[in-house]
């Protein structure tokens, strides 16, 4: 239960302290400033409180908006205010700091005594929560002012502006509102047309009946996974069976969204279920294909490894992009607003035109158009067709967004800051030996040309993906054992350099974004080779197992940043190895072993250790108070 505040006179025939109880909160009078202050001091300290203008008029989901989302520790519309125990003491601290506690207009021509002017520059004749609201913002605690759109929120001063608030109240329905808001305001074509128009109704049904998001998020999983297992019979009514149950799983996924944007439900868990659970549901139905068809005596395991690559690394160039340039405009060297560029303006000129709108987002295949697609292929043709149309479906998708990313990057004179090059470093998961290197380098590497260091890097994961696929797995020369082949082990090693000396200076360059995607594709893709060229029994489901584990902790690491609670502590990262030591092992692992069962042992083991510590540390994160509220808004590809 939180606690509200009624200030002021009451209005006969209000039905606010009846709206403001359907909000769940328990609702106490104050007649004047000073006796708010003790109500709220006495409100428990875990409570959210919030001060409402007894004269307020407006929609209940404008005052849902303002007094019970989660996310912000304080927000406000006209006439109400709210606090989350966070931002308890400094309400206090401005409500102190206004030097008078009346409550609403002054009679014209008072003594000047009875004026007291309030210590903030806001006029004493508003109300007290507006008065409060800008003290606080004065103080330094941000206060959230939602965006109302056509819904009402006013205190207004006599009668007749009484009279005019409550028709225009009237003329909208709170409720339609809702329901539209509730809907991603940017999302794909088959997700707009095809799913939104009713899975709307069916979050609101979910909230009628008290679900939540996350239960909602948890049936989409079992949805899923039971597609998956559908997909693994290897048979056609059961891939028919998984097509459709995929098609479901992916409007609960849509609903659960919905679901907490109709009814402010954000949450810790939330975040965490709905950040990880779309990339395991899709992974997972990739191994249901993959186990189908082996079934029927076709072994898909490259395929499926090759499509969660894909797919993972497309989202790392997303995140990447989306973090190196999250507020590039207000860093440039001459201190002003950067100005388009010639790519930036093609996009604009093309998002005019409606239909390039809905072409230009189905191109990059998002998460609408790519379940849609997989779902029916899975119906109607092979697990081989499946992953044959997503790999050349995801490859042109992140030529496309990448062509034109690193355009605007080359065109666009900004200086990045400290804040995005951090999260470009974090993003990067370089390892103790990456970060020995970049100690070692980091005097030589700041003299090193912008581009410089993404080329290092991208040389770096050529030699040791080139090694991987072409060196001999047994050394030619006699001598060498146990390093059957030290090809395979020297390429590993020039990638450890190249992988500290790309990273050993700030990562500001105009392509520094593109070095974490580049890691990421280095370490999935010699994992794939290695267990691809092995050709022994288990050694690319295990490889499977493995890419999947270290992409969790690679996803783990974007939502936390997203969420803005930073990136993983360095402890995980160095126990994880990085990103070149994992690479490193998986080298050693190829090159030493000496009997053929080996090499999908020592995968499998390094991927239960791998999602063993990744999700004890993501556990442990997501589920405690320093978590963000935030809800995730879906994958940007």
């Amino acid at each position: 239960m939180s606690t509200a505040i009624l200030t002021g006179p009451p209005v006969p025939g209000s039905s606010l302290e009846g709206d403001l109880r359907s909000l769940g909160f328990d609702v106490r009078t104050a007649s004047g400033a000073e006796e708010a202050r003790g109500l709220l001091a006495a409100a428990p300290a875990t409570e959210r409180v919030a001060l409402v203008d007894a004269r307020f008029v407006g929609h209940v989901h404008a005052l849902r908006l303002a007094l019970t989302d989660p996310r912000f520790p304080a927000a406000a519309v006209p006439g109400a205010l709210t606090a989350q125990p966070g931002a308890r003491a400094a309400l206090l601290r401005a409500m102190t700091a206004l030097d008078g506690d009346e409550d609403g207009p002054q009679p014209v021509g008072a003594p000047a005594e009875a004026q007291r002017p309030a210590a903030t520059t806001v006029a004493p004749c508003e109300p007290l929560a507006d008065r409060v609201a800008t003290a606080l913002d004065a103080g330094g605690t941000a206060v959230t002012r939602p965006e109302l759109g056509s819904l009402v929120a006013a205190v207004p001063a006599d009668a007749a502006a009484r009279e005019r608030a409550e028709a225009a109240v009237a003329a909208v329905d709170d409720e339609a509102v809702r329901l539209r808001s509730a809907v991603k305001a940017r999302d794909g074509f088959f997700t707009t047309f095809c799913i939104s128009p009713y899975s709307r109704y069916l979050a609101r049904w979910c909230a009628r009946r008290g679900l939540t998001p996350n239960q909602v998020t948890t049936a989409s999983l079992v949805t899923a996974l039971i597609a998956a297992a559908c997909a693994a019979t290897g048979t056609r009514g059961g891939y028919v069976a998984a097509g459709a149950l995929l098609l479901f799983s992916f409007v609960l996924d849509c609903t659960d969204g919905q679901l907490a944007r109709y009814s402010l439900q954000y949450s810790t868990m939330g975040a965490w279920l709905d950040a990880t659970f779309d990339r395991a549901k899709e992974y997972a139905f990739y191994a249901g294909l993959a186990l189908g068809a082996a079934r029927s005596g076709d072994d898909v395991w490259a395929l499926a490894l090759g499509a969660m690559v894909l797919q993972t690394c497309r989202h790392v160039v997303d995140f990447s992009f989306n973090e190196a340039n999250v507020d590039a405009t207000a860093a440039n060297a001459e201190g002003k607003a950067v100005v388009g560029t010639p790519t930036a303006a093609l996009s604009s000129k093309l998002d005019s035109v409606g239909w390039t709108v809905w072409v230009r987002r189905m191109i990059v295949l998002p998460i609408g158009e790519r379940w849609a697609m997989i779902a029916v292929l899975t119906a109607v043709t092979t697990p081989r067709i499946v992953f044959y149309a997503l790999l050349i479906g995801c490859a042109f998708a992140a030529c496309y967004t990448t062509a034109g990313r690193v355009l605007r990057s080359v065109t666009r004179r900004a200086t990045r800051t400290d804040r995005a090059a951090q999260a470009l470093a974090d993003l990067a998961d370089s390892g103790p030996l990456a970060e020995l290197v970049a100690r070692v380098l980091r005097r030589p590497a700041r003299v090193l040309p912008g581009v410089l260091p993404f080329l290092i890097a991208l040389a770096g994961g050529v030699v040791v993906v080139a090694t991987a696929a072409f060196a001999p797995l047994k050394s030619p020369w006699p001598g060498y054992a146990p390093f059957d082949s030290p090809v395979l082990i020297l390429g590993a090693l020039v990638y450890v350099l190249t992988s500290g000396f790309a990273v050993a200076r700030r990562m500001g360059g105009a392509l520094d974004w593109l070095i974490p995607p580049v890691f990421r594709a280095t370490e999935y893709t010699t994992i794939l080779v290695f267990a691809a060229r092995a050709d022994v029994p288990g050694a690319l489901p295990a490889a499977f197992g493995l890419v999947a584990a270290v992409a969790y902790h690679h996803y783990d690491t974007v939502y936390r940043i997203r969420g803005g609670a930073g990136a993983p502590p360095r402890r995980l990262v160095r126990t994880l190895g990085g990103h070149e030591g994992r690479t490193l092992l998986v080298t050693l692992a190829a090159a030493l072993s000496t009997r053929e069962f080996d090499f999908p042992l020592e995968l499998t083991v390094l991927a239960a250790a791998v999602a063993l510590v990744a999700l004890t540390e993501s556990i442990r994160f997501w589920m405690s108070s320093g978590a963000p509220a935030v809800h995730d808004e879906g994958e940007p590809a």
